[in-house]
């Protein structure tokens, strides 16, 4: 498909399976700027009306669509959902896309969303001491990269939510070999994204795109914040986020991993038609909250049925 058609088709399609957003009290749509001086689209939702004796937790939160398409309005009734089930104002960044913006722009946009928001969470009335860092697919990868650029920048997030994250450079692993087609995303698809977002077969070996086996400055993973990280049976990035946990919980790092059989990649946006995933994005949230101090809880590796 034409990369404009694509993005077009995915901005339609994208509401169909999801719920409907949710009523919030705030819902601020506003600008900051990059790094060049290019504007990133924010989008801010909360739950409630934030107080200043009383501030909010926020999840700083990265759209999937494989660093192609997507976007705020995509990604606006998850995001409104995680406001909900958290408790916490939601920060979604409308980071750029290939193939007009190409590797590392993103996750330079993922970088600097990050330090506006430590920068300036009391003025949204968040509490700067309990931010957590969240993404799904492509905005998985670039949570895990903002985690590691917060532990070099010496910022201290509460938590990544990683759902079914692409974390690897090849797409080599035992999964993506054995659910190449059939499943929704397809080789052929992944394939097809990265082609519009890297520059050449060297940025798969770059931190900022493959954490799980980049050398250089990703390859310590050492005194990251905690994850959280959600894989689908039948996704062939299933194997890249147990790896990523592995590694993560190798180097000393709490790392929940959580397993939903019979699911696909992109479930938690189908919960329209798919009453499971109201599961996992109760799951979510109860990671958000214990990782924002508003509830108490045992994490651990779990696994989830359909049923």
């Amino acid at each position: 498909m034409d990369v404009a058609d694509a993005k077009i088709a995915y901005a339609k399609s994208a509401p169909i399976l999801d719920l409907m957003p949710a009523d919030m009290a705030v819902v601020e749509d506003f600008t900051i700027p990059a790094r060049d001086g290019h504007p990133i689209s924010m989008r801010l939702v909360a739950p409630r009306e934030p107080s200043w004796v009383d501030p909010m937790p926020v999840l700083l939160y990265y759209h999937g669509g494989g660093f192609t398409v997507g976007g705020i309005g995509t990604h606006d009734a998850l995001c409104r959902r995680l406001a909900e089930l958290g408790d916490c104002m939601v920060l979604s960044v409308d980071y750029r896309l290939g193939p007009e913006w190409r590797f590392p722009t993103a996750a330079h946009d993922a970088f600097d969303a990050m330090q506006w928001t430590f920068d300036n969470a009391e003025r949204l009335g968040a509490d700067p001491a309990r931010i957590a860092l969240g993404g799904d697919s492509a905005g998985g990868t670039l949570a895990t990269v903002a985690a590691i650029e917060a532990r070099n920048l010496g910022l201290s997030p509460v938590l990544q939510l990683l759902i079914y994250p692409g974390t690897c450079g090849w797409q080599d692993m035992p999964s993506h070999h054995a659910l190449t087609e059939g499943y929704m995303l397809t080789r052929e698809m992944i394939l097809w994204f990265f082609s519009h977002y890297l520059r050449s077969d060297a940025d798969r070996d770059d931190w900022r795109f493959a954490p799980l086996d980049a050398g250089g400055d990703g390859a310590d993973v050492t005194g990251c914040c905690p994850a959280w990280i959600a894989v689908a049976q039948f996704d062939p990035l299933v194997d890249e986020g147990i790896a990523y946990a592995r590694k993560l919980q190798a180097a000393g790092v709490t790392a929940e991993l959580v397993h939903y059989d019979g699911m696909i990649h992109d479930f938690f946006k189908m919960a329209r038609f798919v009453p499971a995933v109201a599961k996992a994005h109760a799951d979510a949230g109860h990671a958000l909250r214990r990782a924002f101090g508003l509830e108490r809880g045992r994490a651990g590796e779990q696994r989830h049925g359909t049923n």
